[in-house]
């Protein structure tokens, strides 16, 4: 890797951390700057403002780790129940980078940029819209094996899963524990047990 490139990555990874767990309107600028020990001509030179950044943050940074987490375990072809809810369980209870504290980097982004920025908008639709077509994907392959009841309205389940994956990592945002996760995760279990 280039030198160039090991800064503007250095960069993206330092502000990423700061924007999770300050939050993206209030770090600023020159927080991002001094934690990287970059000048502000580097920071420049790589970004041509803090949105700029914060696109590319989403793109290179958050993208391939939401491939990673989000939807490749969806791609086994078991059965789509149960990788969904291993899907959720591993991301609210196992994973070690999405601290309860913090919430979900996709859903703050949302929360914080798109009523304000059509950019962020579009980027952070791409993601949501990538993990509902992944398990629609993964519904209608349970439909089509017999796993899952033909009535089931498999957009209706994606939309009920990621918008109560959203709201519970809010939920745990504002306790500060994990606890609310468990009670989402026992009715998540409830709900798939009626669609099969």
């Amino acid at each position: 890797m280039k030198k160039s490139e090991a800064t503007r990555l250095n960069i993206l990874q330092k502000a990423f951390e700061l924007i999770y767990t300050k939050g993206y309107q209030t770090t600023s600028v020159d927080e991002i700057i001094a934690t990287t020990q970059v000048t502000k001509g580097a920071f420049y030179y790589h970004f041509k403002t803090k949105d700029e950044m914060g696109i590319a943050i989403i793109n290179e940074l958050m993208k391939p780790n939401f491939k990673n987490n989000f939807i490749l375990p969806l791609q086994n072809d078991e059965n789509p129940l149960d990788n969904i809810y291993n899907l959720i369980y591993h991301i609210l209870m196992e994973n070690e980078f999405l601290k309860v504290e913090y919430g979900c980097p996709a859903s703050n982004f949302t929360q914080e940029m798109t009523p304000w920025n059509v950019d962020f908008t579009k980027v952070l639709n791409e993601l949501s819209l990538q993990w509902e077509n992944s398990m629609i994907d993964s519904i209608e392959k349970g439909k089509e094996k017999g796993t899952i009841k033909d009535d089931v309205s498999a957009k209706g389940v994606a939309v009920f899963v990621i918008s109560g994956y959203w709201g519970v990592r809010n939920l745990g945002k504002l306790e500060n524990s994990k606890a609310v996760y468990l009670v989402y995760l026992k009715q998540l279990k409830t709900y798939f047990e009626m669609l099969k």
